[in-house]
């Protein structure tokens, strides 16, 4: 609207102006913010839970990424350290050198090779050689031969140990192990046979699949065929095990297993105790002695069932 100089209103259609708000800027008042909304016990809850779950999913990786390196990458180092120890005693024996014997020559020999063994129950492609000693780095090559124990063949305890999972894990199946089962030891010179005790009749000690079987038979020195202990119990790979009050000389020629128990675990030991059942000494063509398997031991194979 305006007037004109008459004094009349006239309406022109434009709107009269809007004095402004006294007292303030001079601009419209803004509008109140959106109001915070309380935070309630529901909202809490989900925070924790939220923080809950992204540390599980950081622990659960860590625990996927410790899992891959304890079972793949540790053992990938350990075939590579097996495969030398092995095919560095090939060579010593193809070469006429001689078994680091006596046994007191045996503790400067920690990490080489010394024999191989075969365990037809893991298959006929196993075969480890079995380092001196039983140090983490020895053990990280292969099974260990204990210090101080009886040579293979010898009278007393041939004791051995080895990583139940990952490094190699040689013994990772040795829960698989049944009474009457031939654990082999292949030296330069001969063949050893030792069978896992807890066989029915002693007609049947080399016989996995002979009935009545029992691991937890005891022989006449009370030796079962298998045993779980704790790590403290030093005694299961004494000359008689677990008789540490035996004295020389020894009526048995006994082998022992021990591993960790149970897997992935390390606070048991799963422990095989076995007996020399038969020695095949290899045939000497001129200064060699013959790499071939004997029969046998092949006939040892066709018994697992």
């Amino acid at each position: 609207m305006s007037e004109d100089p008459g004094g009349t209103v006239v309406d022109d259609g434009v709107p009269p102006p809007v004095d402004p708000p006294t007292g303030g800027t001079g601009g419209p008042t803004p509008p109140d913010g959106p109001r915070r909304r309380p935070t309630s016990a529901g909202d809490v809850i989900r925070l924790v839970l939220r923080g809950v779950g992204q540390t599980l999913i950081t622990a659960g990786l860590v625990v996927l990424l410790f899992v891959v390196y304890q079972v793949y990458i540790t053992n990938y180092f350990a075939d590579r350290a097996q495969s030398k120890v092995h095919t560095a005693l090939e060579k010593q024996w193809a070469n006429s050198g001689a078994l680091p014997l006596p046994e007191s020559q045996l503790a400067t020999a920690d990490g080489h090779g010394i024999a191989n063994l075969y365990i037809p129950r893991f298959g006929s492609d196993y075969v480890k050689t079995i380092v001196a000693g039983t140090d983490a780095a020895s053990l990280d090559k292969g099974p260990g031969h204990y210090d101080g124990t009886a040579l293979p063949g010898q009278k007393g305890d041939f004791a051995i140990a080895g990583h139940r999972v990952g490094k190699g894990e040689p013994f990772l199946n040795l829960d698989k192990v049944k009474a009457g089962d031939a654990l082999i030891v292949e030296t330069q010179t001969d063949w050893y046979v030792y069978c896992v005790l807890g066989a029915a009749t002693p007609a049947n000690a080399c016989n996995p699949n002979a009935p009545g079987g029992d691991l937890a038979r005891r022989d006449a020195n009370g030796v079962p065929g298998r045993e779980i202990v704790t790590p403290s119990q030093g005694e299961v790979v004494d000359p008689v095990p677990s008789k540490p009050n035996a004295t020389a000389p020894y009526a048995t020629a006994y082998m022992t297993v021990t591993t960790c128990h149970p897997k992935f675990v390390a606070n048991k030991r799963l422990i095989i105790h076995a007996v020399l059942a038969q020695t095949i000494p290899k045939q000497l063509s001129g200064s060699k002695y013959s790499t071939a398997i004997p029969a046998a031991i092949k006939a040892l194979y066709t018994k697992i069932g």
